[in-house]
Protein backbone atom coordinates (compact mmCIF):
# COMPACT_ATOMS: atom_id res chain seq x y z
CA UNK A 1 0.00 0.00 0.00
CA UNK A 2 1.30 3.46 -0.87
CA UNK A 3 3.12 5.04 2.05
CA UNK A 4 3.92 1.73 3.73
CA UNK A 5 7.59 1.03 4.48
CA UNK A 6 9.51 -1.59 6.39
CA UNK A 7 12.69 -0.69 8.20
CA UNK A 8 14.49 -0.71 11.52
CA UNK A 9 11.89 1.63 13.03
CA UNK A 10 9.01 -0.81 12.60
CA UNK A 11 10.58 -4.23 12.12
CA UNK A 12 12.94 -6.21 14.34
CA UNK A 13 13.37 -9.98 13.94
CA UNK A 14 11.50 -11.80 16.71
CA UNK A 15 13.70 -13.60 19.25
CA UNK A 16 13.18 -14.66 22.89
CA UNK A 17 16.65 -13.26 23.64
CA UNK A 18 14.90 -9.89 23.93
CA UNK A 19 13.05 -11.19 26.99
CA UNK A 20 16.28 -11.34 29.01
CA UNK A 21 17.42 -7.87 27.92
CA UNK A 22 14.12 -6.41 29.10
CA UNK A 23 14.10 -8.46 32.32
CA UNK A 24 17.50 -7.04 33.29
CA UNK A 25 16.08 -3.50 33.00
CA UNK A 26 12.55 -3.95 34.38
CA UNK A 27 13.21 -6.64 37.00
CA UNK A 28 16.98 -6.19 37.51
CA UNK A 29 17.04 -6.35 41.31
CA UNK A 30 14.38 -9.04 41.61
CA UNK A 31 15.25 -12.70 42.08
CA UNK A 32 15.60 -14.61 38.82
CA UNK A 33 16.70 -18.04 39.94
CA UNK A 34 16.91 -20.13 43.10
CA UNK A 35 18.81 -23.40 43.37
CA UNK A 36 19.29 -24.64 46.91
CA UNK A 37 21.25 -21.87 48.65
CA UNK A 38 22.21 -20.22 45.33
CA UNK A 39 20.22 -17.17 44.32
CA UNK A 40 20.61 -14.76 41.39
CA UNK A 41 18.85 -11.56 40.34
CA UNK A 42 17.80 -10.81 36.76
CA UNK A 43 20.69 -8.36 36.49
CA UNK A 44 23.11 -11.10 37.55
CA UNK A 45 21.54 -13.67 35.22
CA UNK A 46 21.84 -11.17 32.37
CA UNK A 47 25.54 -10.64 33.12
CA UNK A 48 26.21 -14.36 33.49
CA UNK A 49 24.58 -15.11 30.11
CA UNK A 50 26.65 -12.38 28.47
CA UNK A 51 29.81 -13.81 30.04
CA UNK A 52 28.84 -17.25 28.81
CA UNK A 53 28.34 -15.97 25.26
CA UNK A 54 31.67 -14.17 25.36
CA UNK A 55 33.42 -17.37 26.50
CA UNK A 56 31.83 -19.37 23.69
CA UNK A 57 32.98 -16.90 21.06
CA UNK A 58 36.50 -17.05 22.50
CA UNK A 59 36.31 -20.84 22.08
CA UNK A 60 35.43 -20.41 18.40
CA UNK A 61 31.64 -20.62 18.36
CA UNK A 62 30.06 -18.67 15.51
CA UNK A 63 26.76 -18.53 13.61
CA UNK A 64 24.96 -21.90 13.26
CA UNK A 65 27.57 -23.81 15.28
CA UNK A 66 25.92 -26.37 17.56
CA UNK A 67 26.60 -26.33 21.30
CA UNK A 68 25.29 -29.36 23.21
CA UNK A 69 24.43 -29.69 26.89
CA UNK A 70 23.82 -32.75 29.03
CA UNK A 71 22.49 -31.45 32.34
CA UNK A 72 19.65 -31.55 34.82
CA UNK A 73 17.49 -28.52 35.75
CA UNK A 74 20.37 -26.50 37.20
CA UNK A 75 21.30 -22.80 36.76
CA UNK A 76 23.79 -23.45 33.94
CA UNK A 77 21.12 -25.27 31.95
CA UNK A 78 18.88 -22.21 32.19
CA UNK A 79 21.67 -19.78 31.28
CA UNK A 80 22.70 -21.80 28.22
CA UNK A 81 19.25 -21.14 26.70
CA UNK A 82 20.27 -17.50 26.36
CA UNK A 83 24.07 -17.62 26.21
CA UNK A 84 24.35 -19.97 23.22
CA UNK A 85 21.85 -18.19 20.92
CA UNK A 86 23.49 -14.85 21.82
CA UNK A 87 26.52 -16.01 19.80
CA UNK A 88 24.43 -16.96 16.76
CA UNK A 89 25.00 -20.58 17.74
CA UNK A 90 22.38 -23.32 18.12
CA UNK A 91 21.71 -24.96 21.48
CA UNK A 92 21.19 -28.74 21.53
CA UNK A 93 19.79 -30.04 24.82
CA UNK A 94 20.32 -33.77 25.27
CA UNK A 95 18.05 -36.17 27.16
CA UNK A 96 19.64 -36.87 30.54
CA UNK A 97 18.60 -40.53 30.40
CA UNK A 98 20.51 -41.30 27.23
CA UNK A 99 23.40 -43.71 27.57
CA UNK A 100 26.88 -43.11 26.19
CA UNK A 101 26.12 -44.86 22.90
CA UNK A 102 23.13 -42.61 22.16
CA UNK A 103 24.92 -39.45 23.25
CA UNK A 104 27.79 -40.31 20.87
CA UNK A 105 25.32 -40.79 18.00
CA UNK A 106 23.67 -37.42 18.68
CA UNK A 107 26.95 -35.57 19.07
CA UNK A 108 28.11 -36.92 15.72
CA UNK A 109 24.80 -36.17 14.01
CA UNK A 110 24.58 -32.63 15.41
CA UNK A 111 28.29 -31.95 14.81
CA UNK A 112 28.40 -30.20 18.18
CA UNK A 113 31.62 -28.26 18.72
CA UNK A 114 31.21 -28.01 22.49
CA UNK A 115 29.33 -30.07 25.06
CA UNK A 116 28.56 -28.76 28.55
CA UNK A 117 28.22 -31.61 31.03
CA UNK A 118 26.63 -31.76 34.47
CA UNK A 119 29.25 -33.29 36.79
CA UNK A 120 26.81 -36.06 37.78
CA UNK A 121 26.55 -37.10 34.13
CA UNK A 122 30.28 -36.92 33.36
CA UNK A 123 30.76 -40.70 33.00
CA UNK A 124 28.07 -40.84 30.31
CA UNK A 125 29.73 -38.02 28.38
CA UNK A 126 33.18 -39.54 28.78
CA UNK A 127 31.86 -42.84 27.45
CA UNK A 128 30.35 -41.04 24.47
CA UNK A 129 33.62 -39.31 23.62
CA UNK A 130 35.49 -42.61 23.94
CA UNK A 131 33.12 -44.19 21.42
CA UNK A 132 33.55 -41.25 19.05
CA UNK A 133 37.34 -41.47 19.25
CA UNK A 134 37.21 -45.11 18.17
CA UNK A 135 35.92 -44.15 14.72
CA UNK A 136 38.08 -41.01 14.52
CA UNK A 137 35.12 -38.62 14.83
CA UNK A 138 35.96 -35.03 15.65
CA UNK A 139 35.43 -34.60 19.38
CA UNK A 140 33.64 -31.63 20.90
CA UNK A 141 35.28 -29.64 23.67
CA UNK A 142 33.91 -30.86 27.02
CA UNK A 143 33.14 -28.18 29.59
CA UNK A 144 32.28 -29.44 33.04
CA UNK A 145 29.49 -27.93 35.14
CA UNK A 146 30.55 -28.64 38.72
CA UNK A 147 28.19 -28.09 41.63
CA UNK A 148 30.48 -25.84 43.63
CA UNK A 149 32.37 -24.23 40.78
CA UNK A 150 35.57 -25.83 42.05
CA UNK A 151 38.03 -27.15 39.50
CA UNK A 152 37.99 -30.79 40.59
CA UNK A 153 38.74 -32.21 37.12
CA UNK A 154 41.91 -30.61 35.72
CA UNK A 155 41.50 -32.32 32.36
CA UNK A 156 38.42 -30.21 31.53
CA UNK A 157 37.45 -26.58 31.32
CA UNK A 158 35.03 -25.63 34.08
CA UNK A 159 31.83 -23.59 33.67
CA UNK A 160 32.18 -21.10 36.53
CA UNK A 161 35.87 -20.58 35.79
CA UNK A 162 34.97 -19.62 32.21
CA UNK A 163 32.34 -17.15 33.37
CA UNK A 164 34.60 -15.45 35.92
CA UNK A 165 37.18 -14.53 33.30
CA UNK A 166 34.74 -13.49 30.55
CA UNK A 167 33.35 -10.16 29.35
CA UNK A 168 30.00 -9.24 31.01
CA UNK A 169 29.31 -6.66 28.26
CA UNK A 170 29.23 -9.01 25.30
CA UNK A 171 27.71 -7.55 22.15
CA UNK A 172 24.81 -9.89 21.38
CA UNK A 173 24.73 -11.28 17.84
CA UNK A 174 21.05 -10.75 17.13
CA UNK A 175 19.48 -12.87 14.39
CA UNK A 176 19.26 -11.15 11.02
CA UNK A 177 16.48 -13.51 9.98
CA UNK A 178 13.97 -14.46 12.69
CA UNK A 179 13.65 -17.88 11.05
CA UNK A 180 17.29 -18.64 11.87
CA UNK A 181 17.72 -21.72 14.11
CA UNK A 182 17.85 -21.17 17.86
CA UNK A 183 17.82 -24.76 19.16
CA UNK A 184 18.05 -28.36 17.99
CA UNK A 185 15.85 -30.85 19.86
CA UNK A 186 16.05 -34.60 19.32
CA UNK A 187 12.72 -36.40 19.58
CA UNK A 188 12.14 -38.69 22.57
CA UNK A 189 11.81 -41.69 20.26
CA UNK A 190 15.39 -41.29 19.07
CA UNK A 191 16.97 -44.42 17.58
CA UNK A 192 20.13 -45.00 15.59
CA UNK A 193 18.52 -42.73 12.99
CA UNK A 194 18.16 -39.46 14.93
CA UNK A 195 15.43 -36.94 14.21
CA UNK A 196 16.69 -33.52 15.18
CA UNK A 197 13.93 -30.91 15.28
CA UNK A 198 15.00 -27.39 14.34
CA UNK A 199 13.42 -24.48 16.26
CA UNK A 200 13.64 -20.89 15.02
CA UNK A 201 13.95 -17.63 16.97
CA UNK A 202 10.51 -16.66 15.65
CA UNK A 203 8.82 -19.91 16.67
CA UNK A 204 10.44 -19.87 20.11
CA UNK A 205 9.28 -16.28 20.66
CA UNK A 206 5.70 -16.99 19.60
CA UNK A 207 5.32 -20.23 21.53
CA UNK A 208 6.79 -18.64 24.66
CA UNK A 209 4.18 -15.89 24.50
CA UNK A 210 1.41 -18.37 23.70
CA UNK A 211 2.30 -20.61 26.66
CA UNK A 212 2.35 -17.62 29.00
CA UNK A 213 -1.11 -16.63 27.79
CA UNK A 214 -2.91 -19.98 27.94
CA UNK A 215 -1.12 -20.89 31.18
CA UNK A 216 -2.22 -17.58 32.71
CA UNK A 217 1.39 -16.96 33.75
CA UNK A 218 1.18 -13.34 34.80
CA UNK A 219 3.92 -10.87 35.83
CA UNK A 220 6.50 -12.14 38.33
CA UNK A 221 5.35 -15.77 38.67
CA UNK A 222 7.24 -18.29 40.81
CA UNK A 223 7.86 -21.22 38.48
CA UNK A 224 8.92 -24.62 39.85
CA UNK A 225 10.99 -26.52 37.30
CA UNK A 226 9.49 -30.01 37.30
CA UNK A 227 9.53 -30.08 33.47
CA UNK A 228 12.94 -31.14 32.11
CA UNK A 229 14.52 -28.08 30.48
CA UNK A 230 15.94 -30.37 27.79
CA UNK A 231 12.42 -31.35 26.69
CA UNK A 232 11.23 -28.87 24.04
CA UNK A 233 13.34 -26.28 25.90
CA UNK A 234 11.07 -26.62 28.90
CA UNK A 235 7.98 -26.11 26.71
CA UNK A 236 9.58 -22.75 25.77
CA UNK A 237 9.21 -21.51 29.36
CA UNK A 238 12.97 -21.27 29.83
CA UNK A 239 12.50 -18.07 27.84
CA UNK A 240 8.92 -17.37 28.91
CA UNK A 241 9.69 -16.96 32.62
CA UNK A 242 12.21 -14.25 31.69
CA UNK A 243 9.55 -12.42 29.69
CA UNK A 244 7.48 -12.08 32.87
CA UNK A 245 10.37 -11.45 35.27
CA UNK A 246 9.54 -14.57 37.25
CA UNK A 247 11.54 -16.66 39.67
CA UNK A 248 12.92 -19.97 38.41
CA UNK A 249 13.00 -22.57 41.20
CA UNK A 250 15.47 -25.15 39.89
CA UNK A 251 15.34 -28.78 40.97
CA UNK A 252 17.89 -31.44 40.07
CA UNK A 253 15.63 -34.33 41.13
CA UNK A 254 12.38 -34.39 43.05
CA UNK A 255 9.80 -36.46 44.86
CA UNK A 256 6.23 -35.59 45.79
CA UNK A 257 7.51 -34.38 49.17
CA UNK A 258 10.07 -32.14 47.45
CA UNK A 259 7.31 -30.58 45.35
CA UNK A 260 5.12 -29.78 48.36
CA UNK A 261 8.14 -28.48 50.32
CA UNK A 262 9.23 -26.12 47.51
CA UNK A 263 5.70 -24.88 46.90
CA UNK A 264 5.35 -23.99 50.58
CA UNK A 265 8.85 -22.50 50.92
CA UNK A 266 8.88 -20.36 47.77
CA UNK A 267 5.13 -19.74 47.39
CA UNK A 268 5.16 -21.34 43.95
CA UNK A 269 2.44 -20.11 41.57
CA UNK A 270 3.11 -22.21 38.47
CA UNK A 271 4.73 -25.48 37.49
CA UNK A 272 4.42 -28.16 34.85
CA UNK A 273 4.79 -31.85 34.26
CA UNK A 274 3.67 -34.96 32.45
CA UNK A 275 0.69 -36.88 33.89
CA UNK A 276 3.19 -39.10 35.75
CA UNK A 277 4.27 -36.03 37.73
CA UNK A 278 0.63 -35.29 38.53
CA UNK A 279 0.17 -38.91 39.64
CA UNK A 280 3.24 -38.67 41.87
CA UNK A 281 1.88 -35.50 43.50
CA UNK A 282 -1.63 -36.93 43.91
CA UNK A 283 -0.24 -40.06 45.57
CA UNK A 284 2.19 -38.31 47.91
CA UNK A 285 1.65 -39.69 51.44
CA UNK A 286 -0.46 -37.40 53.60
CA UNK A 287 2.38 -36.84 56.09
CA UNK A 288 4.61 -35.52 53.28
CA UNK A 289 2.10 -32.97 52.04
CA UNK A 290 1.93 -29.31 53.01
CA UNK A 291 -0.97 -26.90 52.50
CA UNK A 292 -0.71 -24.90 49.28
CA UNK A 293 -0.06 -21.18 49.94
CA UNK A 294 -2.48 -20.41 47.12
CA UNK A 295 -3.82 -21.90 43.93
CA UNK A 296 -0.97 -23.48 41.97
CA UNK A 297 -1.46 -23.70 38.22
CA UNK A 298 0.13 -26.82 36.77
CA UNK A 299 0.55 -27.27 33.03
CA UNK A 300 0.37 -30.86 31.91
CA UNK A 301 1.03 -32.55 28.60
CA UNK A 302 3.39 -35.08 26.96
CA UNK A 303 0.73 -37.82 27.36
CA UNK A 304 -3.07 -37.79 27.74
CA UNK A 305 -3.90 -37.31 31.45
CA UNK A 306 -6.39 -39.78 32.97
CA UNK A 307 -9.56 -38.00 34.20
CA UNK A 308 -9.13 -39.61 37.63
CA UNK A 309 -5.73 -37.94 38.12
CA UNK A 310 -7.16 -34.57 37.04
CA UNK A 311 -9.92 -34.96 39.62
CA UNK A 312 -7.44 -35.82 42.39
CA UNK A 313 -5.24 -32.81 41.57
CA UNK A 314 -8.26 -30.53 41.68
CA UNK A 315 -9.15 -31.92 45.11
CA UNK A 316 -5.64 -31.01 46.34
CA UNK A 317 -6.09 -27.40 45.21
CA UNK A 318 -4.13 -27.41 41.95
CA UNK A 319 -5.55 -25.84 38.81
CA UNK A 320 -4.61 -28.09 35.90
CA UNK A 321 -4.09 -26.59 32.44
CA UNK A 322 -4.06 -29.36 29.85
CA UNK A 323 -1.96 -28.75 26.74
CA UNK A 324 -0.95 -31.08 23.92
CA UNK A 325 1.75 -31.05 21.30
CA UNK A 326 4.94 -32.66 20.09
CA UNK A 327 8.61 -31.80 19.87
CA UNK A 328 7.82 -30.67 16.32
CA UNK A 329 5.36 -28.04 17.64
CA UNK A 330 7.76 -26.53 20.22
CA UNK A 331 5.93 -28.50 22.89
CA UNK A 332 2.38 -27.14 23.43
CA UNK A 333 0.35 -26.85 20.22
CA UNK A 334 -3.18 -27.00 21.62
CA UNK A 335 -4.83 -26.24 24.94
CA UNK A 336 -8.09 -27.46 26.46
CA UNK A 337 -9.38 -23.94 27.07
CA UNK A 338 -11.70 -24.07 30.05
CA UNK A 339 -15.13 -22.46 29.81
CA UNK A 340 -16.80 -20.99 32.94
CA UNK A 341 -20.10 -22.75 32.28
CA UNK A 342 -18.36 -26.09 32.77
CA UNK A 343 -17.72 -25.28 36.44
CA UNK A 344 -21.30 -26.23 37.30
CA UNK A 345 -21.00 -29.73 35.82
CA UNK A 346 -20.57 -32.85 37.98
CA UNK A 347 -16.96 -33.60 38.95
CA UNK A 348 -16.59 -36.68 36.74
CA UNK A 349 -17.89 -34.84 33.69
CA UNK A 350 -15.57 -31.88 34.34
CA UNK A 351 -12.58 -34.22 34.53
CA UNK A 352 -13.52 -35.88 31.24
CA UNK A 353 -13.83 -32.49 29.53
CA UNK A 354 -10.44 -31.36 30.85
CA UNK A 355 -8.82 -34.60 29.63
CA UNK A 356 -9.47 -33.55 26.03
CA UNK A 357 -6.67 -31.95 24.02
CA UNK A 358 -8.79 -28.94 23.01
CA UNK A 359 -7.98 -26.54 20.20
CA UNK A 360 -5.00 -24.67 18.83
CA UNK A 361 -3.58 -22.00 21.12
CA UNK A 362 -3.15 -18.43 19.90
CA UNK A 363 0.28 -19.04 18.34
CA UNK A 364 -0.81 -22.05 16.27
CA UNK A 365 -2.82 -21.19 13.16
CA UNK A 366 -4.86 -24.37 12.97
CA UNK A 367 -5.26 -27.92 14.25
CA UNK A 368 -7.53 -30.47 12.62
CA UNK A 369 -8.35 -34.17 12.48
CA UNK A 370 -8.01 -35.36 8.89
CA UNK A 371 -8.13 -38.52 6.85
CA UNK A 372 -4.43 -39.07 6.22
CA UNK A 373 -5.04 -40.19 2.62
CA UNK A 374 -7.74 -37.83 1.35
CA UNK A 375 -6.76 -34.90 3.65
CA UNK A 376 -10.46 -34.28 4.27
CA UNK A 377 -11.53 -33.23 7.78
CA UNK A 378 -13.37 -35.93 9.71
CA UNK A 379 -16.90 -35.15 10.95
CA UNK A 380 -17.22 -33.62 14.43
CA UNK A 381 -19.06 -36.65 15.78
CA UNK A 382 -16.63 -37.76 18.50
CA UNK A 383 -16.32 -41.16 16.79
CA UNK A 384 -14.62 -40.91 13.41
CA UNK A 385 -10.88 -41.22 13.86
CA UNK A 386 -8.27 -39.43 11.79
CA UNK A 387 -4.76 -38.05 12.10
CA UNK A 388 -4.06 -34.94 14.16
CA UNK A 389 -2.50 -32.29 11.91
CA UNK A 390 -1.09 -28.83 12.60
CA UNK A 391 -0.44 -25.71 10.55
CA UNK A 392 1.12 -22.51 11.79
CA UNK A 393 4.09 -20.44 12.92
CA UNK A 394 5.01 -22.72 15.80
CA UNK A 395 5.65 -25.80 13.69
CA UNK A 396 9.33 -26.74 13.38
CA UNK A 397 11.61 -25.57 10.58
CA UNK A 398 12.25 -29.21 9.75
CA UNK A 399 14.39 -32.24 10.64
CA UNK A 400 18.13 -31.59 10.70
CA UNK A 401 19.93 -33.26 7.77
CA UNK A 402 16.77 -35.10 6.72
CA UNK A 403 14.88 -33.24 4.01
CA UNK A 404 12.97 -36.38 2.98
CA UNK A 405 11.56 -36.85 6.48
CA UNK A 406 10.68 -33.16 6.62
CA UNK A 407 8.80 -33.22 3.32
CA UNK A 408 7.02 -36.43 4.31
CA UNK A 409 5.81 -34.91 7.58
CA UNK A 410 4.68 -31.73 5.75
CA UNK A 411 2.91 -33.56 2.90
CA UNK A 412 -0.36 -31.86 1.98
CA UNK A 413 0.62 -28.55 3.55
CA UNK A 414 0.10 -29.71 7.13
CA UNK A 415 2.38 -31.22 9.78
CA UNK A 416 1.30 -34.83 10.25
CA UNK A 417 1.62 -35.77 13.92
CA UNK A 418 1.10 -39.52 13.68
CA UNK A 419 -1.42 -39.22 16.52
CA UNK A 420 -4.96 -40.46 16.04
CA UNK A 421 -7.93 -38.59 17.42
CA UNK A 422 -11.55 -37.55 17.05
CA UNK A 423 -13.27 -34.17 16.87
CA UNK A 424 -16.08 -33.49 19.31
CA UNK A 425 -19.24 -31.54 18.46
CA UNK A 426 -17.76 -28.36 19.97
CA UNK A 427 -14.64 -28.67 17.79
CA UNK A 428 -12.34 -29.77 20.62
CA UNK A 429 -10.07 -32.64 19.63
CA UNK A 430 -9.44 -35.73 21.72
CA UNK A 431 -6.57 -38.14 21.25
CA UNK A 432 -7.33 -41.81 20.87
CA UNK A 433 -3.84 -43.16 20.31
CA UNK A 434 -0.59 -42.99 18.47
CA UNK A 435 -1.09 -44.71 15.12
CA UNK A 436 1.44 -47.35 16.20
CA UNK A 437 -0.33 -47.91 19.55
CA UNK A 438 -3.89 -48.50 18.37
CA UNK A 439 -5.02 -52.10 19.00
CA UNK A 440 -6.98 -53.81 16.24
CA UNK A 441 -8.88 -56.74 17.73
CA UNK A 442 -11.25 -58.71 15.53
CA UNK A 443 -11.46 -55.76 13.16
CA UNK A 444 -12.35 -53.30 15.95
CA UNK A 445 -10.08 -50.35 16.75
CA UNK A 446 -9.33 -50.12 20.47
CA UNK A 447 -7.98 -46.88 21.93
CA UNK A 448 -5.40 -47.72 24.58
CA UNK A 449 -5.99 -44.26 26.07
CA UNK A 450 -9.63 -45.14 26.81
CA UNK A 451 -8.68 -48.45 28.40
CA UNK A 452 -5.98 -46.76 30.48
CA UNK A 453 -8.49 -44.17 31.71
CA UNK A 454 -10.71 -46.99 32.98
CA UNK A 455 -7.75 -48.62 34.71
CA UNK A 456 -6.74 -45.37 36.42
CA UNK A 457 -10.20 -45.09 37.97
CA UNK A 458 -9.58 -48.28 39.96
CA UNK A 459 -8.63 -47.26 43.53
CA UNK A 460 -5.66 -49.65 43.63
CA UNK A 461 -4.01 -48.50 40.40
CA UNK A 462 -1.12 -46.02 40.51
CA UNK A 463 0.05 -46.29 36.89
CA UNK A 464 -1.18 -48.20 33.85
CA UNK A 465 -0.29 -48.77 30.23
CA UNK A 466 -2.04 -50.91 27.63
CA UNK A 467 -0.56 -52.55 24.54
CA UNK A 468 -1.65 -55.20 22.10
CA UNK A 469 -0.87 -58.83 22.85
CA UNK A 470 -0.84 -61.34 19.98
CA UNK A 471 -3.95 -63.49 19.68
CA UNK A 472 -4.33 -66.31 17.16
CA UNK A 473 -8.06 -65.68 16.80
CA UNK A 474 -8.57 -61.92 17.29
CA UNK A 475 -5.21 -60.76 15.92
CA UNK A 476 -4.43 -58.99 19.18
CA UNK A 477 -6.15 -58.21 22.47
CA UNK A 478 -5.52 -55.55 25.15
CA UNK A 479 -2.81 -56.38 27.66
CA UNK A 480 -2.52 -54.09 30.72
CA UNK A 481 0.70 -53.41 32.58
CA UNK A 482 -0.17 -52.00 35.98
CA UNK A 483 1.74 -50.54 38.91
CA UNK A 484 -0.29 -50.76 42.11
CA UNK A 485 -0.33 -48.22 44.91
CA UNK A 486 1.97 -49.04 47.81
CA UNK A 487 0.58 -51.60 50.23
CA UNK A 488 -2.36 -52.54 48.00
CA UNK A 489 -2.95 -56.05 46.65
CA UNK A 490 -5.52 -57.13 44.07
CA UNK A 491 -5.80 -60.00 41.63
CA UNK A 492 -5.59 -59.55 37.82
CA UNK A 493 -9.12 -60.92 37.41
CA UNK A 494 -10.49 -58.17 39.67
CA UNK A 495 -8.90 -55.52 37.41
CA UNK A 496 -10.30 -57.22 34.30
CA UNK A 497 -13.83 -57.39 35.72
CA UNK A 498 -13.62 -53.76 36.84
CA UNK A 499 -12.79 -52.69 33.28
CA UNK A 500 -15.52 -54.86 31.79
CA UNK A 501 -18.04 -52.99 33.92
CA UNK A 502 -16.86 -49.67 32.45
CA UNK A 503 -16.01 -50.56 28.85
CA UNK A 504 -17.40 -52.59 25.97
CA UNK A 505 -16.39 -56.22 26.54
CA UNK A 506 -13.95 -56.33 23.62
CA UNK A 507 -12.05 -53.28 24.95
CA UNK A 508 -11.37 -54.65 28.44
CA UNK A 509 -7.89 -56.11 29.06
CA UNK A 510 -7.66 -59.87 28.61
CA UNK A 511 -4.45 -60.04 30.66
CA UNK A 512 -2.97 -57.91 33.45
CA UNK A 513 0.67 -57.83 34.54
CA UNK A 514 1.75 -56.08 37.74
CA UNK A 515 5.15 -54.37 37.47
CA UNK A 516 6.90 -50.99 37.32
CA UNK A 517 6.46 -49.24 33.98
CA UNK A 518 9.50 -48.24 31.90
CA UNK A 519 9.59 -44.45 31.39
CA UNK A 520 11.39 -41.84 29.39
CA UNK A 521 12.81 -38.88 31.33
CA UNK A 522 9.86 -36.80 30.12
CA UNK A 523 7.43 -39.12 31.86
CA UNK A 524 6.17 -41.04 28.84
CA UNK A 525 5.73 -44.78 29.18
CA UNK A 526 8.02 -46.68 26.83
CA UNK A 527 5.31 -48.71 25.13
CA UNK A 528 7.72 -50.25 22.67
CA UNK A 529 9.33 -52.05 25.64
CA UNK A 530 5.92 -53.27 26.81
CA UNK A 531 4.93 -54.34 23.30
CA UNK A 532 8.01 -56.55 23.14
CA UNK A 533 7.12 -58.08 26.51
CA UNK A 534 3.54 -58.74 25.38
CA UNK A 535 4.79 -60.23 22.13
CA UNK A 536 7.13 -62.56 24.02
CA UNK A 537 4.19 -63.73 26.17
CA UNK A 538 2.49 -65.12 23.07
CA UNK A 539 -1.19 -65.73 22.35
CA UNK A 540 -3.59 -65.96 25.30
CA UNK A 541 -5.65 -69.15 25.77
CA UNK A 542 -8.17 -70.45 28.25
CA UNK A 543 -7.60 -73.84 29.80
CA UNK A 544 -8.23 -76.47 27.17
CA UNK A 545 -7.08 -74.17 24.39
CA UNK A 546 -10.18 -72.03 23.84
CA UNK A 547 -9.75 -68.30 23.49
CA UNK A 548 -10.83 -65.89 26.20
Amino acid sequence: MEGSVRGSANYVPLTPLSFLERAAIVFGERTSLVYGSTTYTWKETHQRCHRLASSLVDLGISKLDVVAVLAMNIPAMYELHFGVPMTGGVLCTLNTRHDSAMVSILLKHSEAKIIFVDHQLLKIAQGALDLMSQDNSKLPILILISESGEHSFPDYLEYETLLRSANPNFDVRWPIDECDPITLNYTSGTTSRPKGVIYSHRGAFLNSISTLLFGDITTMPVFLWTVPMFHCNGWCLTWGVAAQGGINICLRNFTGKDVFDRIALHKVTHMGGAPTVLSMIANTPTDDRKPLPGCVAILTGAAPPPPQILFEMEQLGFRVVHAYGLTETYGPGTVCTWKPEWDALPTEERSKLKARQGLNHIGMEEVDIKDSKTMKSVPADGKTMGEVMFRGNVVMNGYFKDLNATMESFAGGWFRSGDLGVKQADGYIQLKDRSKDIIISGGENISTIEVESALFSHPAVLEAAVVGRPDDHWGETPCAFVKLKEGVHVQPEEIIQFCRAKLPHYMAPRSVIFENLPKTSTGKTQKFVLREKAKAMGSLFRKGGSKL
